[in-house]
C-alpha cells in the first residue's frame, strides 16, 4: 500500500516538474516593409570601420556597415557583404598617413611610464593607397569612406583626391554617389555630416570650412532621391555632438596641478591681468585674442581641449602656464556655440527628409549623450572615457568593434520601429574593445 501511495506522489511530483519546465522558443525574426536583398550604407570614416585612427582589415570586419548587414542577411539580405578589404597582415593607414594606434607602454617627459597610443609602424602601409580594388562582378555595398564630406559625395575625379576612395573607384572619373548607385540597393543606410564638421572641431575652430545648412540640404536631398529613385527603403542617421566624443573630454579644463613655490610664481606673473592661481588644481591658460591686450586669458570650464594637445609640452616647457595654449589645441564658447548650431541644422535637414519620404531616422545624438554619461549593457559598464570606456577606438573619435556594435543596434531599432520587422540585435559583448597589453 505504502509503495502505491509512494508511486502516487512520485508520479505527480515529476508532472509538476515537467509542467514547470522553461520553454524556449525561437525568436520570430521578419524583415517586415523592406527588401534587404541588397543592402548599401554610405557615410564617413565611422561607418568604413576606420578605428584606432587607421583603416585597417579587422576595423573592416566590424564596420558599422557590415555588422548591420550580417543582421540584414537573417532576414533574407545577401550573405555576403562587399567590401574593399585591406590584407588582414597590413598595419593600416590613416588620413595623415600614419599605422594604426595599439595601446603600449611610453615614457613621458618626466620619465614616468603609462599606457598610451602607440603607432604599431613607424609608417602606414602606403600600399593600400595605390592598388584599385574595384570588381564589376562583385560591387561595393560599404561606401564609408574616411574623409567623406557630404558636399563631396558627387564631386567627379574625387578618387584623385581622396585616396580612400580611389582604391575601390569603378574609374578615375566617377563619384561616391554614381558608385553607390550602380550597385543596385534594395535598401540602404546614410550616415553622412560627421565628416563635414570634424575638420572645424579637429582644428580647434581654426578650419571653418563647414557648409552652410542651404548647401548641405541642397546636397543630402540629392543623395535621398537619388537613393529612393528604384523604390528602395532606407534609414537615415542624425549627426551626433561630437564634442562628446573623448578627443575633446579627455583632458580636463583645470588639470594645472601647482605647489605652493609655482602658484606665487604665476601669480606674480598673471595678477595684473586679474588671474589668480591658488595650490592644487587650477584652469590652463589660453590664447584668446579678444581677451586683452596680451590675448591670453585662463580657460573656463565649459571649453574643452583637443587630445592632440601635446602633453609633454605642458609636462615639462610650460604649455599652458608661461606659454599659453595655442587656439588650434581649443575650442571656446564661441567655437562650440557655433559647431552645434551647424549641427543642429544639419540635423533639421535629415529629420524633415527622413519624414517627407518614408524613411527611418537613428537619432544618434542621444545615443552619444548616453555614451558620455555612461550606461550598463548586459551586465558591463560602457561610457565615453578614453581607453577604459569600452566603446572608443584609440584615435578618441570613432568606435571599436563593441562600439560598432552598440551603434548598429540603433539602426537596428529604428528600421524595426519604421518598418515593422523584427530584425536581431546584435550581442555587442561578443566584440572586441581595445587590446590591453
Amino acid at each position: 500500500m505504502n509503495y502505491v501511495i509512494n508511486y502516487y506522489w512520485g508520479f505527480i511530483f515529476i508532472l509538476l516538474i515537467c509542467a514547470c519546465k522553461p520553454k524556449f522558443t525561437k525568436e520570430e525574426v521578419s524583415k517586415g516593409e523592406i527588401n534587404p536583398t541588397r543592402f548599401v550604407m554610405i557615410g564617413g570614416g565611422h561607418t568604413a570601420g576606420y578605428m584606432d585612427d587607421a583603416l585597417y582589415n579587422e576595423g573592416q570586419e566590424n564596420s558599422l556597415a557590415n555588422l548591420i548587414s550580417k543582421q540584414l542577411a537573417l532576414v533574407g539580405g545577401e550573405q555576403t557583404f562587399y567590401q574593399a578589404l585591406v590584407s588582414p597582415n597590413s598595419v593600416g593607414i590613416g588620413l595623415s598617413g600614419s599605422a594604426r594606434f595599439i595601446l603600449g607602454f611610453k615614457t613621458d617627459c618626466k620619465g614616468v611610464e603609462a599606457l598610451s597610443p602607440l603607432r604599431i609602424s613607424s609608417a602606414g602601409d602606403a600600399s593600400i593607397l595605390s592598388v584599385n580594388t574595384y570588381n564589376s562582378m562583385q560591387k561595393f555595398q560599404n561606401f564609408g569612406i574616411p574623409g567623406l564630406k557630404l558636399s563631396t559625395i558627387s564631386t567627379p575625379n574625387y578618387g584623385s583626391i581622396n585616396p580612400f576612395f580611389g582604391r575601390m573607384a569603378s574609374s578615375v572619373t566617377t563619384t561616391v554617389l554614381s558608385d553607390a548607385l550602380a550597385s543596385e540597393p534594395t535598401f540602404f543606410s546614410v550616415f553622412l555630416g560627421i565628416e563635414d564638421v570634424l575638420d572645424f572641431a579637429k582644428s580647434g575652430g581654426t578650419d571653418d570650412n563647414m557648409p552652410t545648412v542651404s548647401a548641405f540640404e541642397n546636397d543630402y536631398t540629392q543623395v535621398v532621391e537619388s537613393l529612393l529613385n528604384n523604390g528602395a527603403k532606407g534609414v537615415l542617421a542624425k549627426i551626433p555632438d561630437i564634442t562628446k566624443m573623448p578627443y575633446f573630454t579627455t583632458i580636463p579644463w583645470n588639470g594645472l596641478s601647482l605647489d605652493e613655490e609655482n602658484s606665487i610664481s604665476l601669480n606674480n606673473f598673471y595678477n595684473q591681468l586679474g588671474y589668480s592661481f591658488q595650490i592644487g588644481i587650477n584652469p590652463f591658460m589660453i590664447v584668446d585674442s579678444s581677451a586683452n591686450i596680451f590675448a591670453v586669458r585662463q580657460i573656463l570650464e565649459n571649453e574643452l581641449f583637443l587630445l592632440s594637445l601635446p602633453l609633454d609640452s605642458v609636462k615639462c616647457h610650460k604649455m599652458g602656464t608661461l606659454f599659453p595654449i595655442r587656439d588650434e589645441f581649443v575650442l571656446d564658447l564661441n567655437e562650440l556655440q557655433t559647431l552645434r548650431n551647424r549641427i543642429a541644422g544639419y540635423n533639421a535637414v535629415i529629420s524633415s527628409l527622413a519624414t517627407q519620404y518614408g524613411l527611418a531616422i537613428v537619432n544618434s545624438d542621444n545615443f552619444f549623450a548616453n555614451l558620455n554619461d555612461g550606461f550598463i549593457y548586459n551586465g558591463v559598464s560602457m561610457s565615453a572615457k578614453f581607453v577604459s570606456g569600452g566603446a572608443y577606438s584609440l584615435d578618441g573619435i570613432h568606435f571599436n568593434a563593441k562600439g560598432n556594435a552598440l551603434l548598429a543596434n540603433e539602426f537596428l531599432k529604428s528600421i524595426n520601429q519604421k518598418y515593422n520587422s523584427r530584425i536581431p540585435l546584435l550581442n555587442a559583448n561578443s566584440y572586441d574593445g581595445i587590446y590591453f597589453p
